[in-house]
């Protein structure tokens, strides 16, 4: 039998990742879960909490492995993307489009800038006009860095198309530094394809936020963020101590704000969430369990970094990363998207359980990938 041509061969194997990137922000959203919100000042959770009843609720601080996955706003609201791009056959969704496809599938477990988005949708409203501070406040929140990391992985090694095809979804709900820090991220899932397998993890992620970091404009704030962990990262003498990188960054962007020219903005908030998310990936230096536990542990929105960054680690090793990260655990396959999104197809119908799989969402994206441009 002769060898798959390259291209089936290539095709096959970003598809595998693409799936361990699913499964990699699900374990990660759900870990992360248990500390949202609950440390958002000193004293912060450290190294040491890890394993104790110190979560909401009293949850035990540790790995949250579920099949079927539930969904959550780090991965319903990208499944509502690939759904439209699916279905319009095109990487590039107009204003309309996005409106109706928020309206159709995106009506609950949304807050902050989202709900804000949604809402003027509903008075007639199109993006990009959605995110205007003038009609929307909310615009320098969290959302759009967790709903937009999608864009990335469907220009693989194309930084510039990724942009450009994130461009309306992220300025539908985000502005000014807050789409920047959504841009960072689109950036980094793209160039997750330029990772070199062969070269160190970690010089190779460091890589990656310098090159995703100089498409920032340099005076925004997102981009001062980046720089000032990342130098903070560097200047570290001990790569386990990045307990004192984040209580930096309390006092550079909580604490002491006014004083370095930004203004704090709640727990929620674009800034303080995308340093703690780029701290755990520095300082992950690539291994998926360790980046999911600092990003759980760092404090704030603690979910959404954590889900964005444990999916990029597992977009860079694949499902051979999840697989070493928890041997002979039954990783997440199935994923429950009518928990948030009950108008999204049922791909599943003799499933009561779930109603798609993370195999298939990546096939998805494989053919959209494909696609004329």
């Amino acid at each position: 039998m002769s060898p798959r041509p390259r291209a089936q061969r290539d095709r096959a194997a970003y598809t595998e990742r693409l799936r361990a990137m699913w499964v990699g922000a699900c374990i990660a959203n759900w870990t992360g879960l248990r500390t949202e919100g609950v440390r958002v000042e000193r004293p912060f959770f450290t190294d040491a909490d890890w394993g104790k009843p110190l979560g909401r609720d009293g949850a035990r601080i540790d790995f949250v492995l579920l099949d079927p996955c539930p969904a959550d706003d780090d991965t319903d609201i990208e499944a509502v993307y690939l759904h439209l791009m699916t279905e319009a056959g095109t990487l590039f969704l107009s204003p309309e489009q996005i409106r109706d496809g928020w309206r159709a599938h995106i009506n609950d477990f949304i807050w902050v800038s989202n709900r804000r988005a949604r809402d003027l949708m509903e008075r007639g409203v199109l993006p990009p006009a959605t995110s205007d501070p003038a009609l929307n406040p909310e615009s320098l929140q969290i959302d759009a860095q967790l709903t937009t990391e999608i864009f990335g992985a469907l220009a693989p090694g194309m930084p510039e198309l990724a942009l450009r095809i994130a461009d309306l979804p992220i300025r539908t709900t985000a502005w000014e530094h807050a789409a920047h820090a959504a841009q960072f991220h689109v950036l980094l899932f793209s160039l997750a394809a330029t990772v070199d397998p062969e070269r160190p993890r970690r010089e190779e992620i460091v890589r990656i936020v310098r090159e995703a970091r100089g498409y920032l404009p340099d005076a925004s704030k997102a981009a001062d963020v980046i720089d000032f962990v990342l130098s903070e990262y560097l200047a570290s003498k001990d790569r386990d101590d990045w307990e004192a990188v984040r209580d930096a960054i309390a006092r550079r962007y909580q604490e002491q704000a006014l004083a370095h020219g930004f203004v704090y903005r709640g727990f929620t908030e674009s800034a303080i969430n995308l340093a703690t998310g780029t701290m755990a990936l520095l300082f992950g230096e690539g291994s998926f369990p360790r980046t999911v536990q600092i990003g759980t542990l760092s404090g704030w929105d603690s979910d959404n970094g954590t889900a964005t960054m444990g999916a990029l680690v597992a977009l860079l090793g694949g499902m051979a990363e999840l697989h070493r990260a928890f041997p002979g655990a039954r990783l997440p396959e199935r994923y429950n998207v009518h928990r948030t999104r009950p108008t999204l197809p049922d791909r599943l119908p003799d499933d009561p359980e779930a109603e798609d799989t993370f195999t298939d969402i990546a096939r998805r994206m494989v053919d959209l990938i494909a696609r004329p441009r």
